[in-house]
């Protein structure tokens, strides 16, 4: 599957710091020790439906990873899937009748060019489930041969994976069975299911089904892969047994991240899968949830249409902590076309303070479990200062407009 077009990140002077984040295994923050070629998985979209802020914000959050490991002398592996089969969107093909294959083909076909206006650094690699799935099925079978699979004896060729075969079940996500089971049902998950061992066990095979979509699968049989075990069986197929960030929204804590660290620890015999499990809070509206259920989703490529410049956008979603959840409202949109004014006039400026203090005083808030509140902070101050005529760095507004371009992926 084709990624969307880069763009040209400037070179910025001097060398930046390591980067620390918070993994949620963890549950503290810790430096991230790549060796010189970062690797990175983050979960991609399952394309029933536009691009909204909430996937903007998790996407953005990554994308400043991938600056800072960059910026410090790094050389990045990322990828990204696209869950181009799965109940969700072959739902909402019925609800509209039309072809899933077109739905999934049409809202990531939005979903790269929305990623290209918001300067998101492509992915190295860019993979579809659909594309991966002889692969995910000669894994899966692996995991029967090894006992820690199993098929359901009622015939529909379904096979879960025995989380008992993975001992240290719940570490990344820290919670107890009760809260497992609970967002276990809320997220895609059958704790219900009859014929299971333990009523976490997550499906690795859906056998076929009359009316959808299925594959060969070998041994398996027709049917479909699962949500987690793709993600396990992309990242491990090019990125390797271990990687540095595992990353998404934080409501992929439980079952999703959790699951695929599982699946991958038997396979390989390797644990932790990765360094850092790391999770962007979600995105509310106007004090609400989000979703696609209270039909309250903003999309990116709506604002894009009304004439938001997508770096308002980008600004407005990074000005809190990308950890927590916040809310978008029209006062946040508002700060941030201020904003990015403001920084426009101070980049015109004949002169400023010193550059290189601001470059180092961003650098350090991002390398800070991405300080993106103290980061910006700092470059208001320096652009207020610069155009209060304070400053005598007559190479500064230029180094403004490349470190933030580089760092915070903010075009001036």
């Amino acid at each position: 599957m084709e990624s969307w077009t880069g763009h040209q990140v400037p070179r910025l002077p001097g060398t930046g710091q390591p980067l620390a984040l918070y993994d949620s295994a963890r549950r503290a923050v810790h430096p991230t020790r790549p060796s010189d070629t970062a690797t990175m998985y983050v979960c991609g979209i399952t394309p029933y439906d536009a691009t909204h802020l909430g996937h903007a914000a998790t996407m953005i959050t990554f994308d400043l990873v991938q600056r800072m490991w960059r910026d410090a002398g790094h050389a990045v592996t990322y990828v990204q899937n696209v869950t181009d089969i799965d109940d969700p969107l072959l739902e909402r093909a019925a609800r509209d009748g039309e072809d899933w294959v077109v739905l999934g083909m049409r809202e990531t076909a939005l979903f790269r060019e929305d990623m290209e206006a918001l300067r998101m650094i492509p992915p190295a690699h860019y993979v579809g489930a659909v594309e991966s799935i002889p692969a995910i099925a000669e894994k899966i079978r692996a995991l029967l041969d090894d006992g820690a699979a199993y098929r359901l004896s009622d015939g529909t060729g379904d096979v879960y994976f025995d989380i008992t075969a993975a001992p240290a079940f719940g570490y990344e996500s820290n919670l107890s069975r009760d809260q497992m089971l609970a967002f276990f049902a809320e997220r895609g998950g059958d704790p219900d299911r009859a014929g299971k061992r333990d009523p976490l066990d997550p499906l690795l095979w859906r056998g076929a089904r009359d009316g959808e979509p299925a594959w060969e699968g070998g041994r398996l049989g027709p049917g479909r892969p699962g949500w987690h075990i793709e993600c396990t069986v992309i990242a491990l197929g090019l990125l390797g047994d271990t990687i540095d960030v595992q990353g998404g929204g934080n409501d992929l804590l439980f079952p999703h991240h959790e699951c695929s660290a599982a699946h991958a620890e038997r396979l390989t015999g390797k644990a932790p899968f990765a360094q850092h499990y790391v999770h962007a809070g979600m995105i509310g509206l106007d004090g609400e949830k989000m979703s696609k259920s209270k039909g309250n989703l903003v999309f990116v490529s709506r604002l894009r249409g009304d004439g938001v410049d997508p770096m308002a956008l980008r600004l407005g979603l990074v000005a809190e902590h990308y950890r927590g959840d916040r809310q978008w409202t029209d006062d946040v949109l508002k700060t941030a076309q201020q904003r990015l004014a403001r920084w426009r006039e101070a980049a015109a400026a004949p002169a400023g303070p010193s550059g290189a203090g601001l470059l180092a005083a961003v650098r350090a808030r991002l390398a800070d479990d991405l300080d993106t509140p103290g980061a910006l902070a700092v470059v208001d101050a320096w652009a207020d200062a610069a155009l209060a005529g304070s400053g005598d760095d007559r190479e500064a507004p230029a180094l403004l407009a490349d470190t933030v371009d580089a760092l915070l992926g903010i075009r001036l």
